[in-house]
């Protein structure tokens, strides 16, 4: 099934087929059948998607797997030829415009940034994980959050004998029953009463303190304007990590989740931030620069201190202007604009400010030609870019791997959505790995930065915790 060596273009004829199903949705059951199948993927589903995306996605059964590593060279040539290797046969302009019914999903590391820009390499992988890895999944359960009905999506791909029907009864029958399951809500966990002294981290407080004075040293001067700086934490994990996600799902739902079941490992992702989508030729990013707690305080307004604070106005106002830039490379001259200005989105648990820039692609610009001119995202390296990654990877102990690169899809039409893999759990050999940071400017205090890496991982580590405890 794998093959990660495709050196030409066969250019697969795909005709798509697909079926409404008005069915109530048990979106958690669902997803507990879907783990159960071979290298199974989802996305979203929890309520915030209705924000986002709109739809969920659930797939398994791939017919091939590509994976490119450090070991292999040429990633955006590979890339480019496997993303070419299928077609659809017409379009369906009946369908959304911005919905997946087949295609790729997987995601790529933070380190395949390495290979857009000549960049040092001293960090070290341990994790051994492919730097892309994508699926290609010919069947493909839809929910739309906001008709609250199912689409099941079907390639009948030239020369596969499967039939499209059957492939659609099949996604049908896992509908069904999904619907006379009963999957109780999870536990939830207790962030106050958490043994972190149990927890490893990939740096001492002594190692961070002194990158964190480096890096300040950087921005006075004048080397960069603001550095994102993380560390990882690692506890003992030994059970299902669908559970993991459905836990997520319920106490933190994120518009940009996904979950991914490669065989070695699994990732679990709670990301309420989006890198890129592409629809009708039109790219959005949306990067986030300042958080704050949705806490019911009279005496404080989180949102407004947000949306006045200065520095975070600042922080993100960067991260546009880097992101302007990246995207004019690949955009029609002229079409590039803020579309939503900083504002402040209100999430289950959190607020975060916010903003949006879009641009009319070229006709000649491929996808591997966007990742080439924004990967990875701005708002989690700095500003500039390659100077930031260049000190992210000299005061980084590890290699970060998914964390902070994307998790998506790359449908066979065209369209695209992903995501920036932040709150994400990478779970591999009985170990959870879970990364946090932060940016970093002229008048960031050290502690504040420190004790923010532990807020952010203790949160993640609150939903491991409450999972291990009810096996």
């Amino acid at each position: 099934m794998a093959n990660t060596l495709i050196t030409e273009h066969h250019n697969i004829l795909c005709k798509l087929h697909y079926r409404t199903l008005p069915a109530q949705a048990n979106i958690p059951a669902l997803s507990q059948i879907f783990s159960r199948l071979e290298f199974c993927t989802i996305l979203g589903a929890n309520s915030s998607v209705a924000g986002a995306g709109r739809f969920s996605y659930w797939a398994a059964q791939p017919k091939e797997i590509f994976e490119f590593t450090t070991k292999q060279k040429y990633p955006f040539d590979k890339l480019q030829n496997i993303l070419d290797k299928y077609k659809l046969s017409q379009d369906y302009p009946f369908l959304p415009d911005n919905i997946f019914s087949g295609g790729w999903i997987g995601y790529f590391s933070y380190e395949l940034g390495r290979y857009i820009e000549k960049l040092t390499c001293t960090t070290t992988d341990d994790l051994h994980m492919p730097l892309i890895r994508l699926c290609f999944y010919d069947r493909v359960i839809a929910y739309d959050h906001i008709n609250k009905t199912f689409r099941l999506f079907a390639l009948d791909i030239h020369g596969d004998n499967e039939k499209p029907e059957k492939k659609l009864d099949e996604l049908e029958r896992f509908v069904i029953q999904s619907q006379s399951m009963k999957i109780l809500p999870p536990a939830s966990g207790c962030s106050e009463n958490k043994e972190f002294s149990k927890i490893l981290c990939n740096m001492s407080r002594e190692y961070y303190l002194q990158s964190f004075e480096k890096i300040k040293k950087y921005i006075y001067d004048g080397e960069v304007y603001q550095i994102n700086f993380s560390r990882r934490f690692e506890c003992d994990f030994n059970t299902d990590a669908i559970g993991l996600f459905n836990w997520q799902n319920f106490y933190n739902p994120s518009p940009y989740s996904a979950y991914i079941d490669s065989g070695e490992f699994k990732i679990v992702s709670a990301s309420p931030e989006m890198f890129i989508t592409i629809n009708n030729g039109i790219i959005s990013t949306k990067p986030i620069k300042g958080t704050r707690p949705r806490i019911i305080n009279p005496d404080k307004d989180y949102a407004s201190e947000l949306l006045h604070n200065e520095k975070e106005q600042a922080e993100l106002n960067m991260i546009i202007d880097l992101e302007r830039n990246d995207i004019a490379k690949i955009c029609i001259p002229g079409t590039r604009k803020v579309t939503q200005p900083r504002t402040i989105e209100t999430y289950p648990t959190v607020f975060h400010a916010v903003a949006t820039i879009a641009g009319q692609l070229r006709d000649d610009v491929t996808f591997c030609d966007v990742l080439k001119a924004m990967f990875p995202g701005g708002s989690i390296t700095g500003a500039p870019k390659i100077r930031s990654m260049e000190i992210i990877d000299e005061t980084e102990p590890t290699a970060r791997g998914v964390y902070t690169g994307s998790i998506g899809f790359i449908g066979i039409n065209g369209n695209t959505s992903l995501n920036i893999a932040i709150r994400t759990i990478i779970i591999k050999n009985q170990k959870a790995y879970a990364q946090t940071g932060g940016g970093i400017v002229a008048d960031s205090e050290p502690q504040a930065e420190w004790q923010e890496t532990i807020i952010k991982a203790k949160a993640l580590m609150e939903g491991i915790k409450s999972i291990m405890q009810h096996i």
